[in-house]
């Protein structure tokens, strides 16, 4: 059993940045991967950032350039350093995890999530 619990969401004005964190507890055999999902209301959750076990990465196309996904295996914790945020980045954020490849990245075959957490950027 995988248990994931982000922190670090909060409020940001337009172009500033935040540093979302999740700790995760318990082991993925096999390999692994661990990725960054937001949601807003009355939309499909999307993915933002993954990241597998070898360390190879994935960014969808919007943030390429000014989000980093990264782990420190150390400490059982995977980051998302945002920068440069703007409005359309508000959302609430979750850390998800499943087991293998990342795969098309798709928010269903993702087994294992945390609880959220909110990220909101003022213009």
């Amino acid at each position: 059993q995988v248990q994931l619990v982000e922190s670090g969401g909060g409020s940001v004005q337009a172009g500033g940045s935040l540093r979302l964190s999740c700790a995760a507890s318990g082991y993925l055999y096999g390999g692994y991967c661990m990725g960054w999902f937001r949601q807003v209301p009355g939309k499909e959750r999307e993915g933002v950032a993954f990241i597998n076990s070898d360390g190879s990465t994935n960014y969808r196309d919007s943030v390429k350039g000014r989000f980093t996904i990264s782990q420190d295996n150390a400490k059982n914790t995977l980051y998302l350093q945002m920068n440069s945020l703007k409005s359309e980045d508000t959302a609430m954020y979750y850390c998800a995890a499943k087991r293998y490849s990342c795969g098309s990245g798709s928010w269903p075959y993702f087994t294992y999530w945390g609880q959220g957490t909110q990220v909101t950027v003022s213009s």
